[in-house]
């Protein structure tokens, strides 16, 4: 059985987007659930979406590059509830997309901090909460930190996210033996708002020549682009017990998009 009942998690990046998805579907099965997230008005509008439906959340303004306010939200959130079963460690950004060469050192900076650097501060003050008991994280890595470079002027994401899949990977080998599972999710193009993070200069993009077309707009499965709601059903399974035996495991949901 796959419930998720009674039990606690932390989701960040949970204001929009596959955050706001997969708390929606953890609150909906009964699950207590802070939603943490940078964006304090899209996080009040998320608390009040869900308020609606249930009382079983807590929502914490965050900035997932700041070690003290990581540990500051997530010590609030033992301190609520007494407990935390898992983590959906989802924040991050798109960045800055532009030519290496002409990448500001503190544009790649700000890639890496909000996206590797906030997954390790996630887990790092999470695991004291969760070692007595155990519990579940799944790290948001992506297609384009391990199967796809071919978008133009993504170094500094998918480098984040290849780090995102190896920490994952050691973060499930070293935990193991304290009952913590932590799996890696691959996504490829969701249909969210993130892309109003990304800040492309195209005039320098034209710099870059990646001979690689595709025949398909979206996936090559229906040719459609994956849904936050689809997301949230690989998040609610891989936190729940049903994946109990399942860790250090990279998940991709992309309906064969990265295979082409």
């Amino acid at each position: 059985m796959t419930t998720v009942q009674d039990k606690v998690f932390i989701v960040t990046g949970a204001a929009s987007g596959m955050g706001y998805a997969a708390a929606r579907r953890l609150v909906h099965e009964q699950a207590n659930v802070a939603l943490l997230d940078i964006n304090e008005d899209r996080l009040k509008e998320a608390e009040q979406q869900l308020q609606g439906e249930s009382n079983r959340t807590l929502t914490l303004t965050t900035d997932l590059s700041s070690p003290e306010e990581v540990k500051k939200s997530i010590d609030m959130v033992q301190e609520h509830w007494g407990r935390i079963d898992g983590v959906f460690a989802n924040a991050g950004v798109n960045g800055k997309v532009m030519p290496i060469e002409d990448m500001p050192p503190e544009e790649w900076d700000h890639t890496i901090e909000t996206n590797l650097k906030g997954s390790f501060l996630t887990l790092k003050y999470a695991i004291p909460h969760m070692k007595e008991k155990g519990g579940s994280v799944v790290l948001t890595s992506s297609i384009n930190g391990n199967r796809t470079f071919t978008n133009k002027g993504f170094s500094a994401y998918s480098s984040s996210k290849a780090g995102i899949m190896a920490f994952g990977k050691m973060a499930a080998v070293e935990l193991a033996s304290q009952g913590i599972r932590v799996n890696i999710m691959c996504p490829g193009f969701i249909d969210t708002n993130i892309g109003e993070n990304t800040r492309p200069d195209e005039q320098e993009l034209e710099k870059i020549d990646i001979p690689v077309k595709k025949e398909v707009e979206g996936s090559p499965l229906n040719e459609e682009v994956g849904s936050p709601e689809q997301v949230a059903d690989l998040v609610h399974f891989l936190l729940s017990d049903a994946s109990s035996h399942i860790t250090g495991t990279e998940v991709f949901i992309d309906g064969a998009e990265s295979l082409l």
